[in-house]
Parts: structure tokens; sequence; C-alpha cells
């Protein structure tokens, strides 16, 4: 059934119409069911009913009808299956001049009358938008004013704010939905004419391009670091390298220091919170955040999160979902971009543009920083791998290298900082267990400088005996935590071992002795505390206390020995493929002895290292 068809059914609608006469309206281009019509809408007879015809702005048949009950009989009812799309118009559009726009013919009627300007029935204040912006391209003399109900000015500010109007809004205090119609009936309609004559038009929005005076650019904010002087805390970086240069071991140390606030590599870090896309390699992160814990002797920091779900920055359906659950303002590593582009081509300006986009939203979105790790080419030293568009777009970049066993990353990029500043580091392998068949898991670890050859520290005689009594101690009487790694030894039981063990001649001189021991070794570095539970920080010795508790308590804290899958060709159950095992753990030095030397190829533990 067509709009026309109906329209042509009804009949002239009267003054004396029972809604006409509510509203103080007009009937003028209304009409009226008549009443023996059989139309229905979800199960009402329309007959009787006021009919409102949905107009094309342009002028033309309706096509759709508004039908309007008598005042207490019901709710206005659109024609079913046809468009509202089209308005009412009462009164006469005049080329530039005023235009109210309200969302039912009642509240029109009532600006009609007390102004003389035309209103636009919109049908709904969801239309209310679209019929401005055709209003407005149609005359972009004209003066628009909206007229919202109760409870909808902040939507009609930000409507005029876009298309130019103005809006008339009803005195402060009015319940919901009160509308320009109720305040003509109870205030009178030269009322209504002052409250509308005071429509407001809101403060124009901001110029999209500010441009700055001198004194403007010299009283700007400094630029905001996350690492001074490596990576700002807001905008797109690469941390790129060649294979098994270490990138990725670097990038997680990098991204625990961030969301720690530690210092790295001696560069202030300002915290905020990770996240890590682990796309390669996957299964090695929890390994790998094992070590670093053992290493540092403490727990990842709670502002670090990984993500080790498949990702593609290419599908934007990715980048939304990611973004809605990251921090805002945290920064997120992207490890690796190849792997988050699989099927682009790096090497097409229009594939790395689509790339650069997508990594600009997800940066927008979140209003950090994004950093994406990456691969050189087969020529390292042409920087990163792909388009040349690719390095121009980062606002700061890490180049890592590796020449033999010498690894070291520099600043090659950054827009507001100083490049060329390197640092070497090393891949210390850590050994964290055995599997079920006895082979070591190892996993590796970043460290200041040169690879792990570095001098044990040198002890006095009095580091000694508190060392070895706290190994004893936490031999005999150490706990893991749930991750299975070493919690430590409580102070009480290690004052037993310690008291058993000294030579001094009463409780007094004991106690004395204890504390200093104490203070002595966390003073060097050789043992930290947490919650009355020490450890010593040598991951060395790590692995020795943790093989002891598990010997002694097999279950203790639940933990079970890890399953590693066995690497490829060499019947070996270890981290990575073709890497060698770790050396079991040399007994404790004594003073004039140096630690023994990690096997040459400890840079391949764990993984292939990105």
């Amino acid at each position: 059934m067509g709009a026309a068809e109906v329209w042509a059914r009804c009949k002239p609608a009267t003054a004396a119409h029972p809604y006409v006469v509510a509203k103080q309206g007009t009937p003028e281009g209304l009409r009226v069911v008549p009443d023996a019509d059989p139309l229905r809408i979800a199960g009402a007879s329309v007959a009787g009913w006021l009919a409102v015809p949905v107009l094309p702005l342009a002028g033309g048949e309706p096509v759709s009808i508004q039908f309007v009950p008598p005042p207490g009989e019901g709710k206005k009812l659109n024609l079913p299956g046809a468009s509202v799309a089209g308005v009412f118009i009462v009164g006469q559009l005049v080329q530039g001049g005023t235009a109210f726009l309200c969302e039912g013919v009642g509240q029109a009627w009532a600006c009609w009358k007390a102004t003389g300007a035309a209103a636009v029935v919109t049908f709904g204040w969801g239309r209310v938008r679209t019929v401005a912006a055709e209003l407005r391209q149609r005359d972009a003399s004209a003066r628009l004013v909206l007229a919202p109900d109760v409870g909808k000015e902040a939507d009609a500010e930000r409507i005029a704010r876009d298309v130019r109007a103005a809006v008339a809004a009803m005195p402060e205090g009015e319940p919901p939905n009160f509308d320009a119609n109720d305040y003509a009936l109870r205030e009178g309609f030269d009322a209504l004419e002052v409250l509308l004559s005071r429509a407001s038009e809101p403060p124009p929005p901001e110029p999209r391009y500010r441009l700055l005076t001198a004194d403007e650019l010299r009283d700007l904010p400094p630029l905001a670091w996350c690492v001074r002087g490596v990576l700002p805390a807001v905008g797109l970086a690469a941390l790129f390298g060649p294979s098994s240069s270490g990138k990725s071991f670097l990038g997680f140390d990098l991204a625990a220091a961030i969301a720690g606030g530690w210092r790295w590599f001696d560069h202030r870090v300002t915290p905020a919170p990770v996240v890590y896309a682990a796309l390669e390699g996957e299964a090695g992160f929890k390994l790998r955040a094992q070590a670093w814990e053992m290493h540092r002797g403490r727990r990842l920091p709670d502002g670090l999160r990984l993500m080790l779900q498949p990702f593609k920055l290419t599908e934007p359906q990715d980048v939304a979902d990611l973004a809605a659950v990251v921090p805002s303002g945290a920064v997120v590593f992207i490890d690796t971009l190849n792997r988050a582009a699989p099927t682009a081509d790096e090497n097409s300006s229009r594939d790395m543009g689509e790339i650069l986009e997508a990594a600009r939203q997800l940066q927008a979105a979140t209003g950090g920083l994004v950093v994406l790790v990456h691969h050189t080419g087969k020529d390292a030293a042409r920087g990163l791998r792909g388009h040349s568009s690719l390095f121009a777009a980062m606002d700061a970049a890490v180049e890592v290298s590796r020449d033999g066993d010498r690894r070291e990353w520099k600043v090659s990029k950054s827009k507001d900082g100083q490049d060329g500043a390197a640092h070497r580091f090393g891949l210390e392998v850590l050994a964290l267990g055995t599997d079920e068949h006895g082979d070591t898991i190892t996993s590796c670890v970043v460290t200041a400088g040169e690879s792990s050859a570095s001098k044990a520290p040198r002890l006095t005689p009095a580091q000694r005996m508190a060392r070895d009594s706290l190994l004893t101690a936490c031999e005999q009487s150490g706990e893991l935590n749930e991750a299975g790694t070493l919690r430590g030894v409580h102070v009480e039981d290690w004052r037993e071992v310690f008291y058993s063990s000294s030579t001094a001649d009463n409780p007094h001189t004991k106690k004395v002795a204890f504390q200093r021991a104490r203070g002595a070794l966390c003073g060097a570095d050789l043992a930290v505390v947490e919650d009355d539970f020490y450890r010593p920080t040598d991951p060395a010795l790590h692995l020795r206390i943790v093989q002891a508790i598990r010997k002694r308590a097999p279950a203790q804290n639940g933990t079970e020995t890890a399953h590693v899958p066995e690497c490829a060709g060499t019947k070996r159950h270890t981290t990575l493929e073709g890497c060698a095992a770790v050396p079991s753990v040399p007994p404790v030095e004594e003073e004039e002895e140096r630690p023994p030397q990690l096997p040459a190829d400890a840079d391949r533990a764990e993984t292939m290292q990105q």
C-alpha cells in the first residue's frame, strides 16, 4: 500500500479536528482518515486520525504519512513500509529568511504562529541534523533555528555548530520533553516569540589550522619523552635489526622498563602502561618472562600486558578491537611488523601506506606510542626492510646490530633528540629448570654492556658467610612462588641457619652479626628482600636452590615439570631450535675464583632472537 494511495483516500482536515483544537494549530495542508477507512497500523484503526504528509524538501507527492490521533487516544504512527525521509513545512520558506526546525507538527504550529516565520517538521529528532544540512545546502544565507524539546539541548548545540544554526532552548527547570507548543499554550504566543528571539548560536569551532607566532612557539610545552632521548611519549617508532640480533629480547626488556618506570641503559623513563603484541615466538614469552624475573629478582610490573593472539594491522576490525582494550596513553609494541601484515608487499608504496595509516589509527585511538619491531633487509646497512616511507614516517627509530658476539643498539632517528649514541648489550642464558626428560630449559635476558662474561663480585669474609648461610637456608626451607620461580626463605629460617654457623659467644652478638650480614648482602646487591623473604640475586644460585626445593618437596606451590617441545633434529628438549643445553650450575665460588664462562653460542638460547 503506497503513500499516494492512502493520501488520496483521505479528506481535507478542518479546524475542528480535536488535535488541531488542542494544539491551537491550523489544518492547512493536512487531511483526515475517513471514519470507515479499513487502514490499521500495529493493530489500531487510524480512522478519524489527522494525516500529516511527509514530502520531499524539493516538493512533490507524499513519500509517507504520519497519523496523529485525537489527544489521549494513542501515539503518532507512521505508514508501514514507507520512509519518513521528508518534511512538512508550516508557512512559507523564504530565501535568506528564518526557518525553525521542530520534531512534530504541534511545535511547528507554535513557532509559526509566534513569529510568522516558516517552521519545518522533521518527523523525529533523529532527522533534525539531516534536514538542517539539506536546508543549509539549499540556502547558505538562511537563519536556521533549532527548537529542541527539553533534554535534547546538548545534541542541538552540536548540530547547530556543524550547520551554522541557532538554538532556541526552553527555560531551565521544565520537565523532560517539554516543547515550544507546551510553552505557548501555558505562557502565550507573545511570550514564545520573545523566547524564540533569544535563540543563540553556539561559539564557532576552533580553526582547523592554528598559526603560531614566535612567542607562542616559545611557550609550547617541551617534548614529552617515554624514554628520555630514545622514544617520545606519543607517536610512531621502530625497533629494528637483522635476524638473531636480539631485538625482540631488547624490546621485551624495554617494555618492562617502561611499564615499571625504571631507568633503561641509564636513560630516564616515564612510566606508562604497555601492551606487547607478541606475534612471533609466542610460546617462548612465558619463559622470557620467567627468565626476566629470575635475573631481576622482582616480578614483572603490573602495567605490562602481553597479547599473544593473531593480529593484523591490515584488518580494520583487528585495529579497532585492540584499541578498545589498550589503556589510554599506553605504549603498544607490535612484534613483528611482518607478522602483523603478512600479505602486504613491504616494498610497495601503496601497501606500506596502508600499514602506516593503520598504525596511525591505532596510535590515535590509544593516545600513546606505537612501536613497530621490524627486520632489516638483506643489506642491514640500508636500515628498515621495505619501502622508504616506513622510516620517513617514524618519529623515532632504534637500530639493533650484531657483529659476531658484539651486540649494540643506537638511536638511528629521533626527530627531537640526538641520533647515533651506541649502547652495547649482551644476551645472558639462564637455566630455568628441567623438563620431564631431565633436559635443561633455557631462556635469555638482556644485560647492559658485554655478554655474561663479567667477573663475579669479590666477597668479604662476612659477606661470604652471610651468603653461604642464605644459600643453605634457601635449600633447606626456601619456597617457590606460584610461577615456580624462587620466592626465597623467611628471615627467621635464615636466622636459625646463621646462628648455628656463627662463632659468636652470646645471642646478642649473633643478633648484631645477623643484622649486619643482612645489610651487607642487600647493600651489595647480592640479595633482595620482599615481604620478609630473602633470596640471592645470582641467577645461577636460583637454579641450584630451585632444584633443591623441588627435590625436597616436588609438589610445592603446585609447580609441575614444564613440557617443552622437542628440538627438531637434535632429540633434545630445549626452548629453541638447534640450541645448546646450558651447563650445570657451578658450586658457589670463593673470593679467588672466577665464574665459569658461558658457552659461545649463548646468544642462540630460547628463540632465534628476532
